[in-house]
């Protein structure tokens, strides 16, 4: 490979992202059709080395902070991918362990591979800018814990080729563990075609797996991109402004190796990602009914107490207390933070309390006697009122 085609950082800069796209592996071709397309391809590298194609079909969007854990299986997945014409642009958001130096080798030995290392923004800033330095029209999701099938892409790819009236496709998944070992997997997968993602939708239920999905750039740029107040659920708000302007689904077939660990943001911010979570689904039915959203332009949502004032309607605070709290009851990390005085709040007012009981019982289990006592001793009080 010539070491001359690549452009070094230099003092945290990031790469050009107009940097040409070296051919350093012919495509994968099959049939007399691939057969001439491959020699075709391949004439011009032969005649010179320094020869340059154009943007690449798929953008791949990785972002991290402190993953050195798993990031080099992460990159291998993606660089091991059937389907090679891509980029590979990693935001390393401020990591203070070695994922730095892990992304910067995996560039010296691949030119597909952009790094961006910077200052810690946060995700949505990042996902952001990689939408922005895109060279493709199509990007690709990837969390740098998870591992993709090896024809993830391919087969994402030709789905968005052959339906041009969907701008965004995911995959259902599988679910390993720390060290990848195969975990049971419990509830439905994810919906297959757009009608299935509606009614989903209608009924809170999952819609597309972050890590998994890819979409054409202009249709997420056309919506505004990801939006900042919605920290920890950003994807969920973008499926649910997508799904009004575009066709969503999945492929039913495993292509991700989704990692499930005490780590992950969803368990260390499981009561933000709740509570975000019932904001955006109010959001969209506001923008359903078509009435102004007023969250479009928010940096971060206000208190919940506040969401009356913000959707200029009675009753949302309530409605969207009771959905978070209970949404939070099985949750160990929500019941150790702010989620259980959410909860507390909630029996107070008067809230539902179904499960309440056994989430009693379920904090003894997580070594939280104290709370245990005082959530019985709310409802005991609540229910002689």
């Amino acid at each position: 490979m010539d070491r001359g085609s690549f452009i070094t950082e230099s003092d945290g800069d990031f790469l050009s992202p107009r940097r040409a796209h070296r051919v350093t592996t012919p495509f994968l071709y099959s049939g007399k059709l691939g057969h001439a397309r491959k020699q075709a391809a391949l004439r011009p590298q032969r005649q010179e080395l320094s020869t340059y194609m154009p943007s690449p079909a798929i953008s791949v969007a990785m972002s991290v902070y402190n993953g050195e854990r798993f990031l080099a299986s992460a990159i291998e997945s993606v660089l091991s991918q059937s389907f090679r014409d891509f980029e590979l642009l990693i935001v390393d958001d401020g990591s203070v362990d070695k994922s730095a130096s892990i992304i910067r080798q995996y560039a010296q030995a691949d030119s597909r591979v952009r790094p961006i290392i910077r200052e810690n923004r946060g995700l949505v800033a990042s996902l952001n800018q990689m939408l922005d330095e895109a060279q493709a029209p199509i990007v690709a999701r990837m969390d740098a814990d998870d591992i993709c099938h090896p024809d993830r892409f391919a087969r994402q790819f030709d789905f968005l080729t052959a339906h041009p009236d969907y701008g965004v496709v995911g995959s259902w998944s599988e679910d390993i563990g720390e060290d990848g070992e195969n975990l049971i997997r419990s509830g439905a997968d994810h919906p297959e075609t757009h009608e299935d993602l509606m009614e989903a939708i209608a009924v809170g239920g999952q819609l597309i797996c972050h890590p998994a999905a890819m979409y054409r750039r202009d249709v997420v740029r056309g919506v505004g991109g990801y939006h900042a107040a919605f920290r920890h659920c950003e994807d969920l708000d973008l499926w649910l402004r997508l799904s009004s302007v575009t066709r969503l689904g999945n492929i039913p077939e495993r292509l991700l190796r989704y990692r499930r660990y005490s780590g992950q943001v969803s368990s260390r911010h499981a009561t933000e990602q709740q509570i975000g979570t019932a904001v955006a689904q109010v959001a969209w039915r506001e923008r359903a009914a078509g009435r102004p959203d007023p969250t479009a332009g928010l940096q971060s949502l206000p208190p919940i107490s506040e969401l009356d004032r913000l959707f200029g309607r009675q009753g949302i605070s309530t409605a969207v207390r009771e959905q978070v709290a209970m949404g939070l009851l099985y949750s160990a990390s929500a019941m150790r933070d702010e989620g259980f005085d959410l909860l507390m709040s909630h029996v107070r007012e008067g809230g539902r309390r179904d499960g309440m009981w056994r989430t009693v019982v379920r904090l003894l289990r997580f070594g939280e006697p104290m709370r245990a006592l005082r959530l019985a001793g709310a409802l005991a009080f609540s229910r002689a009122g």
